[in-house]
């Protein structure tokens, strides 16, 4: 059995939970977080809730720790910190500071000897790999990824984190036109911008400065600044009872030639109606590979591009072959 721990219990520490239990080669040793341990409820009878005081106290009895922070400001120092002691798994989601993220688990995991694999889930993660694939297929074309409709958990994290905000939701939304242009291969041209538009629902606290957080959130680099961005201000009740779930999904399409005329599209969708859901079983079936990777000594940081699909599955290379290829 692959012992896993959590650090971090939000909608994305939940959804690894859940999915843990869907792996019968997986068992959840513990819960680990910032609050009181005694606040917390899980759903792993058998688990324990425990401080993140005194982790690494747990080094023996954890295979693989699933750090389900925010890639605003806890996962650049969780993710480095942690594989100190731990192989890791994180769903760092801040695509323009992957590469600085990379080389500081880096130097900590070679250090360490242990496997941290980085930025996991469907994007970056799953749409990752399929940009790669239509790239490397079609050399001659363009890669158009779109986004939505639907909740981002971390652009919403963003949002919560200004001064003055309760809570948030944040929508990223394909423009139509855009998407609908690229299916009918006209290889257009286009500007973030022109791609997707972004729509938030904050709720304030009572005295904010409503202008402030708005100025705040349309002018934040690597989230909204790129975009055309529409912020709402509305009641807690107003939040809970409109925007309570978490979908999302999205388009990568890759438009190329192999010839004079002859033309190719290659597109991957997803349709979540759980965000976090379907991110936290990315992240298991990663806890899988980083636990198989240090098993042969593997160590330092790797990516989705770097671990081959086998390693995700708890099926045999022999299996693989009779059942899926």
């Amino acid at each position: 059995m692959i012992k896993v721990g959590i650090l971090g219990y939000g909608n994305l520490g939940r959804g690894v939970e859940q999915a843990i239990n869907m792996n019968d080669d997986m068992e959840l040793f513990a819960v680990f977080t910032r609050r009181n341990p005694d606040s917390l409820k899980i759903k792993s009878e058998t688990a324990k809730v425990l401080s993140v005081d005194g982790i690494e106290n747990y080094k023996n009895d954890i295979d693989v720790l699933i750090i389900c922070g925010g890639s605003a400001t806890d996962l650049p120092e969780q993710t480095p910190k942690y594989v100190q002691t731990f192989n890791v798994v994180d769903s760092f989601d801040t695509h323009a500071k992957i590469p600085e993220h990379f080389a500081s688990v880096d130097e900590m995991a070679k250090k360490s000897g242990k496997v941290g694999i980085i930025s996991v889930g469907w994007d970056p993660g799953m749409f990752s790999l399929n940009r790669l694939y239509g790239n490397a297929i079609l050399p001659n074309g363009k890669d158009y990824t779109f986004w939505g409709k639907g909740v981002s958990q971390g652009h919403s994290d963003a949002i919560r984190r200004i001064e003055g905000v309760v809570d948030a939701k944040q929508y990223t939304i394909p423009v139509d036109s855009a998407l609908d242009a690229v299916r009918a291969g006209k290889n257009p041209e286009l500007a973030t911008r022109e791609k997707h538009t972004r729509e938030c629902f904050v709720v304030a606290a009572d005295g904010a400065d409503k202008a402030k957080i708005e100025q705040e959130i349309k002018t934040m680099p690597n989230y909204f600044a790129d975009y055309d961005t529409t912020v709402h201000f509305i009641t807690k009740e107003e939040l809970d009872k409109n925007h309570s779930g978490i979908p999302h999904g999205g388009f990568v399409l890759r438009s190329g030639k192999t010839s004079d005329g002859v033309n190719h599209i290659v597109e991957y969708s997803l349709k979540l109606d759980s965000n976090p859901e379907f991110t936290a079983s990315v992240l298991v079936a990663y806890a899988r590979a980083a636990y198989k990777l240090n098993k042969e000594r593997v160590s330092g940081c790797k990516t989705v591009f770097d671990i081959a699909p086998a390693y995700l599955s708890p099926k045999t290379n022999e299996e693989l072959r009779a059942t899926l290829l």
